[in-house]
């Protein structure tokens, strides 16, 4: 434990309590929305840390919020069976992806996290609403799971091309809850595989990832309580109006 209070003080109090609110921000979006946890923890601490290092701090949050997300419902049997090719992909591709590319493979891991930010959050604010036929399932769900795996490896963000992909299902809403909690969980576990097999997510870090699980969940109590009391709809363009920014200036400072 002393370890990773440790990890704390080397990262200085400014930075440490950039860390904490930021939590608190993402667990309160994805308490409004039902996703965002990762994106901006990974879009704000990519600020002012490596890829990698932000990547490993959202391990364990992300890990506890999905399965949180992905109890919700009753559809995990069917959701399984029908996502399986393209959970399987994701796991593979995000492997293949940590061993080819990997989070801090150069100077150029920043621009790769604000472009994916900046294309989830232009597909968010103007993306058309899609329907895919159901016999193109089996060859799109597994090259969405691969590329998936490989922009999550590049850049710990787990949303292009799998969060569209999965609103072009036509699934209900408690199906695309627990959809997308699956998709996320499994990317968090395969990151986390990817980060060990690079050295990035020793036992230092992933203590410092469990004290972030508590800041996660007072943020998703409160966004909880604020969907009951604010527009969800406004709240969202909001929501990827900010992510655009936040992506583009990754993507031009770097």
């Amino acid at each position: 434990m002393n370890t990773v209070f440790a990890f704390y003080q080397d990262l200085g109090p400014a930075l440490a309590s950039l860390v904490v609110m930021t939590f608190l921000l993402a667990g309160t979006v994805k308490g409004v929305i039902g996703l965002g946890l990762p994106t901006i923890a990974m879009g704000l601490l990519g600020l002012a840390m490596p890829p990698a290092q932000a990547a490993a701090l959202l391990i364990v949050p992300s890990t506890f919020t999905n399965l949180w997300q992905l109890a919700s419902g009753g559809h995990l049997r069917a959701l399984l069976v029908r996502l399986g090719p393209m959970l399987a992909m994701l796991f593979i591709g995000t492997l293949l992806g940590s061993a080819w590319l990997g989070i801090n493979s150069g100077p150029w891991a920043k621009q790769a996290l604000g472009a994916a930010l900046l294309a989830y959050a232009l597909y968010g604010l103007v993306g058309a609403g899609l329907c895919l036929a159901s016999r193109r399932e089996r060859w799109l769900g597994p090259a969405c799971g691969l590329v998936t795996g490989v922009v999550t490896a590049a850049t710990g963000v787990f949303v292009i091309p799998a969060v569209p992909y999965l609103q072009s299902l036509a699934l209900n809403r408690e199906q695309m809850v627990q959809a997308l909690g699956l998709s996320f969980t499994v990317s968090t576990l395969a990151l986390a595989v990817g980060l060990a097999g690079q050295d990035a997510l020793g036992g230092q870090a992933l203590g410092a990832s469990l004290l972030m699980l508590a800041p996660a969940l007072l943020g998703m109590l409160a966004g909880q309580w604020l969907r009951q009391r604010i527009s969800a709809l406004l709240f969202k363009r909001c929501f990827f109006i900010g992510l655009a920014a936040l992506g583009g200036h990754l993507l031009i400072s770097g």
